[in-house]
């Protein structure tokens, strides 16, 4: 079995393979080319979750933004 794209993966799926090499490297039992190999995936899954966090956070600002201009409303008293 393959492994799948990381640009095609959830950001649950890249952080599930992302802590597999995690704990495949820590425990240290692969060979220097896997290791490499590992690492390598390793660097490209932190990318894709940082990336999918960043498209998460802009999305809930633009959020906040549009709250922001709504009209006609009035913050509850205590909030």
């Amino acid at each position: 079995m393959t492994a799948k794209a990381v640009s095609e993966m959830t950001f649950e799926e890249a952080m599930s393979a992302l802590e597999q090499v995690v704990n495949q490297l820590e425990r240290g039992e692969v060979a220097l080319e896997e290791s490499i190999a590992l690492y390598e995936r390793g660097a490209a899954l932190k990318a894709h979750c940082a990336a999918k966090l960043a498209a998460a956070e802009q999305k809930v600002e633009l959020i906040r933004a549009q709250e922001g201009r709504a009209t006609g409303t009035t913050p509850a008293e205590g909030m």
